[in-house]
């Protein structure tokens, strides 16, 4: 057998580095698009029903996310909002008791995220909201849901599409950073 040249060394060091470096790179952009990924359905500390107040009552919206016209975060509301109806109403339910035992304790509900965007998106409510976007386009229809879950992609390729539709703005720097 005849022992490799330099140059055979060299060009077998490079293809080995080459295939390290792509290697590296699919794991480090799986690992970005899993970090990334939500629950479609996550579990809340509290089951609350959006069957009743979006559904049965027809609250709107705003009223608990009073956020969402005037920050990027809709928001959830303060436990007060809710206390101003459960001070009297439905106390015999369990998930209306642990909502009690929050504002007793004085500590706030960690609700889980639905939607999580990637950092580098910088997505407002507001601006949505503001031209009269109605909530379901991106959320569905919540007041069915018994669990909210998400159910359209929110991707670069879903949301390009809806601003050319609506004739919004789809340079890159109206939703990056």
């Amino acid at each position: 057998m005849i022992p490799p040249d330099g140059a055979t060394m060299r060009r077998f060091a490079r293809l080995a580095l080459a295939g390290h470096f792509a290697v590296a790179l699919l794991a480090l952009a799986g690992l970005a698009a899993y970090r990334h990924r939500a629950p479609l359905a996550p579990s809340q500390p509290i089951a609350f029903p959006h069957t009743v107040h979006a559904g049965q009552l027809g609250l709107e919206c705003r009223l608990c996310h009073a956020y969402a016209d005037r920050s990027p975060s809709a928001g959830a509301p303060p436990l007060a909002t809710c206390m101003t109806c459960h001070e009297t109403i439905g106390l015999d339910r369990a998930e209306v008791q642990k909502l009690r035992a929050h504002v007793a304790r004085a500590e706030p509900v960690a609700w889980s995220r639905v939607h999580v965007l990637p950092s580098y998106v910088r997505f407002t409510h507001k601006r949505h909201v503001r031209a009269g976007v109605d909530c379901a386009v991106c959320h569905g229809d919540v007041a069915s849901m018994t669990r909210v879950k998400r159910v359209r992609p929110l991707t670069m390729g879903w949301c390009v599409t809806c601003h050319r539709t609506r004739g919004a703005p789809t340079d890159c720097a109206t939703c990056h950073a």
